[in-house]
């Protein structure tokens, strides 16, 4: 069965509008894992407007789970990683300002780059993963920068789902996404994938890359939890990804 990482950046950022400690970040995320999630998942901004550098420091020592770090490769960013040491890392070509993310890596123009970045991480033992757009010609990049993973960028596939009721014949963006990861599976790369899944797009995802190792998901599944609750809206998102 493909993993759910639970992204806990909203609860951070509904604590954060109000100050305090409520949503207790560190609660959320062991009743994440005692409802079900198969990891937990933080990206933590240079201005700290959800998950704050502190956050991730308090969770290292309680996540029983898969522990992923997402963010782009700053030099604080990557002292907080090597000092934290996660599973995983994902890393993510995220200006600073930026809302969200919002477009992959170009694994060609920024190789140099990323052979080092992802070296020093994984000679400290931690997985990494890149965020990438579905086109095949950067999956040769991220092999020989070192990746262990790739993250599929699922944004525009969650938009083309949407129109695909009324368009269906319009679909042809999802071809990307199955050649993209057929051609990581060939050179050796293991595949996530996250943004904007929900419980309406990600069964068809699933079904129909069944490589996929391992979904991020954080406000669709915060969303669906102030209807559902959180420990019910895990387990339909878990029942979304069985085989």
């Amino acid at each position: 069965m493909t993993k759910l990482s639970v992204n806990i950046n909203k609860f951070a950022t509904l604590r954060n509008a109000r100050g305090g400690n409520l949503p207790d970040i560190i609660k959320v995320a062991k009743d994440c894992e005692r409802f079900g999630a198969d990891g937990i998942t933080v990206h933590p901004r240079p201005d700290e407007r959800h998950i704050r550098y502190q956050d991730v420091k308090d969770l290292k020592p309680i996540v029983t789970t898969e522990f992923n770090i997402e963010g782009y490769p700053s030099q604080d960013f990557m002292d907080l990683v090597l000092s934290v040491k996660p599973h995983q890392c994902t890393l993510v070509p995220d200006p600073p300002g930026v809302l969200t993310s919002n477009t992959g890596w170009d694994t060609i123009q920024h190789q140099v780059f990323l052979k080092e970045v992802i070296g020093t991480l994984k000679a400290a033992g931690i997985r990494v993963s890149i965020f990438l757009n579905p086109e095949t010609k950067m999956v040769a990049g991220a092999k020989s920068a070192g990746a262990d993973r790739i993250e599929l960028y699922t944004g525009p596939y969650a938009e083309e789902y949407v129109n695909a009721r009324t368009q269906p014949q319009n679909f042809r963006l999802f071809n990307d996404y199955k050649d993209t990861a057929r051609e990581a599976t060939n050179v050796g790369l293991e595949i996530n994938a996250g943004h904007d899944l929900n419980l309406d797009n990600l069964r068809f995802f699933k079904l129909h890359i069944p490589q996929l190792k391992e979904v991020s998901i954080g406000h669709a599944l915060v969303c669906d939890a102030l209807y559902f609750g959180l420990e019910n809206t895990i387990q339909l998102y878990k029942r979304q990804l069985t085989d």
